[in-house]
C-alpha cells in the first residue's frame, strides 16, 4: 500500500537512497544531502545535442533543366516531322 501522506517517493542520483519527501519543498537525500531537483536526468538536453530519431530538416534544390536537354528535345521532334513527311507519299503511292 503506497503511503501517500508521505509524499513523493525519491531514489537519490548520487547514493542511490531512496527516500520520500515529507511534503517539504526541498526534496533533499536524508543520506548525502543532494538536492534531488539538481538532478542531470531532469536537465533538458542541450540544443547541440540530438537525438537518435530527430532529424536535421534538408533542404531540397528544385532541379533546372539544363539547355542541352532542350535542344535534343527539338530534333526529336524535327526527326518526327520528317518521319511522317516520308510516310505521306508512300500512302499515297499504295492507293494508285
Amino acid at each position: 500500500m503506497p503511503a501517500k501522506d508521505l509524499g513523493n517517493k525519491y531514489v537519490c542520483f548520487k547514493c542511490s537512497t531512496k527516500f520520500y519527501d515529507m511534503k517539504k519543498p526541498d526534496p533533499l537525500c536524508p543520506k548525502c544531502g543532494t538536492d534531488q531537483r539538481e538532478s542531470p536526468a531532469l536537465k533538458p538536453a542541450s540544443e547541440g545535442r540530438r537525438g537518435r530519431l530527430s532529424s536535421i530538416p534538408k533542404v531540397i534544390e528544385p532541379i533546372e533543366p539544363e539547355e542541352p536537354a532542350a535542344e535534343s528535345e527539338e530534333e526529336e521532334l524535327a526527326e518526327f516531322d520528317d518521319e511522317e513527311a516520308e510516310a505521306a507519299p508512300s500512302e499515297e503511292d499504295e492507293e494508285i
